[in-house]
């Protein structure tokens, strides 16, 4: 980034790639930081912003490789809008098509919807396709709930006010919990199809396939339990959890089976 003043930090989280190595003989100017045990992704992000020092901070995932003046597009527009705590650009895969990486936060509609299947079958209607905003083409800059941390930078003020990543939620679901308590102390979360990066998708997770449903599963369930319970009627939120547990058997299911066919 020609035009910034900028730093790069690196957390490894023990990693057994030779990764850190890599960054620290190729990348000398690079803050690299190589754990010797995984703290996890709110733990590692956590670490590297409380030692990052600009007013923005630019998370990425490190299967992400940004398209040139992206960095720039990004900081830009969290200059003409000081309203926005965070902005993300629109992600590819490397086929070329476009990552649904915007999310609508999921209330109990959206998990009902999603357990019955409507999501899937209706992924052009706004209401069945709330959840992943299938409906929508990513061709436009707008406010959305929660785009995905895999590439998203983010406003220190707001950061300062709010807090960091909850460590409580360790893989999953930390960036969902983050972006609610930004939209909820009155700040305001942007896509912007101005700034573009390509993004494998789940490298660091696709190993464990089976630990990773378990896990994304108990997390959401203790996003809920954060954010709803109390809030709901209490009818609603058991048939919630009721919902999520039944979802995680069928999953666990599915994926035996894919694991027998392969």
């Amino acid at each position: 980034a020609s035009e910034l003043d900028a730093e790069v930090l690196v957390v490894d989280n023990a990693s057994a790639d030779g990764s850190a190595e890599m960054v620290r003989e190729e990348y000398p100017e690079v803050r690299l930081f190589a754990l010797d045990e995984n703290t996890g992704y709110a733990a590692g992000n956590n670490l590297a912003l409380r030692e990052a020092s600009g007013k923005y901070h630019l998370l990425l995932n490190p299967d992400i490789v940004i398209k040139p003046g992206s960095v720039e597009t990004l900081a830009g527009f969290l200059d003409e809008r000081p309203a926005a705590a965070a902005v993300a650009p629109r992600l590819w895969h490397k086929d070329g098509s476009v990552q649904l990486s915007c999310r609508s936060f999921p209330d109990p509609d959206v998990i009902f919807y999603e357990a019955l299947g409507l999501s899937r079958l209706f992924p052009k209607s706004k209401r069945f396709g709330k959840y992943r905003m299938s409906w929508w083409g990513y061709d436009d800059a707008r406010t959305v709930d929660q785009p995905m941390a895999s590439a998203l930078m983010l406003r220190q003020e707001a950061l300062a006010q709010i807090g960091t990543f909850d460590e409580d939620l360790p893989i999953f679901f930390n960036d969902v919990d983050l972006c609610r308590r930004l939209w909820d102390a009155g700040w305001e979360i942007w896509f912007t199809p101005a700034a573009e990066m390509t993004h494998e998708g789940g490298a660091s997770t696709k190993q464990v396939r089976r630990q990773m449903i378990r896990e994304s599963h108990r997390s959401m369930i203790n996003y809920y339990r954060k954010h709803y319970r109390g809030k709901l009627c209490p009818l609603v939120y058991a048939a919630v959890v009721t919902t999520l547990h039944v979802s995680l058997y069928a999953r666990l299911a599915a994926a035996a089976l894919v694991g027998l066919i392969h």
